[in-house]
């Protein structure tokens, strides 16, 4: 049993956080995350509407009486969102904790404070950690550049990013990029977390809801299986390495490349079809990190954060009793 700032804050039994991610962080995951008295998200966009968002929290809530939250990531499109509805839904639903990523959230604090909703915000720099801090957000979810998704551009690991936020933050941190075994909570622990952030190793259990192969293809990918995407169109980001995101990075690199010359390989849509249900893993675009080299079968949510926590009792006992002999 680990008891942190982060676990007290937010009324959780583990410092363990699924954060959003699209197309999975459905109520079959994070209720099961929930249950395994870890934090997981609903991830609102996934939704198509505001009132389909509303039911996804209802259906959450009937296969788990433990807290869970939502996450709404901001982001520039071309077809407009309507973010205030959304906000809204999550508010009326009595949701109480929100995981905001992408744009400032700075217009929707208001709003969630005056409703009483704790608000962690995703940052890749310590720089914009601060800046969320002093917006008056609960907590920070901070992203090595080990992280699948979208690590920002000034490529520092964990190692170096979590102790330079703890030195600069007052308030909760959530390690996120690279974890998936109880060393590495001992290890974000000991570098100034509260908690961590797994994405891809939720994505390889028996809950998540994706095609087995995509799970089995997490298990049998190592720390070498991802491809660094769209650096050249200022839009980082980590996803597995496969034919398409081989090819991408390939067209990416020629000279006057644009993003609209990869477009039809990077997206999402064909991603979640062809790869997410289809399991067809090489013809799409899809996300995950370097901690699949550490992720070595599927399990159930509930295993997983079992031998997370056991493995880092063992771990910090053992450190202990090698320290006193």
């Amino acid at each position: 049993m680990f008891t942190t700032d982060f676990t007290t804050t937010f009324g959780i039994e583990h410092p363990i956080v699924c954060g959003g991610m699209t197309a999975v962080g459905t109520a079959e995951l994070i209720s099961a995350v929930a249950n395994a008295g870890a934090l997981g998200f609903l991830t609102a966009l996934t939704q198509p509407t505001p009132e389909d968002l509303a039911k996804e929290i209802a259906r959450c809530r009937e296969m788990t009486d433990r807290p869970f939250g939502v996450n709404l990531t901001i982001l520039p499109t071309i077809d407009p969102v309507p973010y205030d509805e959304y906000r809204d839904v999550i508010i009326d639903s009595g949701i109480k904790i929100v995981e905001t990523a992408g744009s400032n959230p700075a217009p929707h604090l208001p709003a969630f404070k005056s409703a009483g909703v704790k608000v962690i915000h995703k940052a890749v720099a310590v720089r914009h950690a601060v800046k969320a801090q002093a917006l008056g957000v609960d907590a920070v979810s901070i992203d090595g550049f080990e992280c699948a998704g979208h690590p920002g551009d000034d490529d520092i690991p964990g190692l170096i990013l979590i102790p330079a936020a703890a030195r600069a933050l007052s308030i909760p941190i959530v390690a996120s990029g690279g974890f998936a075994t109880g060393a590495g909570l001992i290890a974000a622990l000991a570098l100034g977390a509260s908690a961590i952030n797994m994405g891809t190793r939720f994505v390889a259990t028996d809950e998540a809801p994706v095609h087995e192969n995509v799970k089995q293809q997490i298990v049998a990918n190592d720390e070498r299986s991802t491809v660094v995407v769209f650096r050249e169109f200022r839009n980082t980001a980590r996803v597995a390495r496969n034919e398409i995101s081989e090819q991408i990075a390939e067209i990416s690199r020629r000279p006057g490349a644009s993003f609209e010359d990869v477009a039809h390989l990077a997206s999402g849509k064909r991603g979640r079809s062809q790869v997410l249900e289809n399991g067809l893993v090489d013809d799409g675009m899809w996300w995950a990190g370097q901690a699949q080299g550490l992720i070595h079968e599927v399990a159930s949510c509930a295993d997983v954060v079992d031998r997370i926590i056991s493995d880092a009792g063992e771990v910090l006992e053992h450190r202990l009793r090698s320290m006193t002999n």
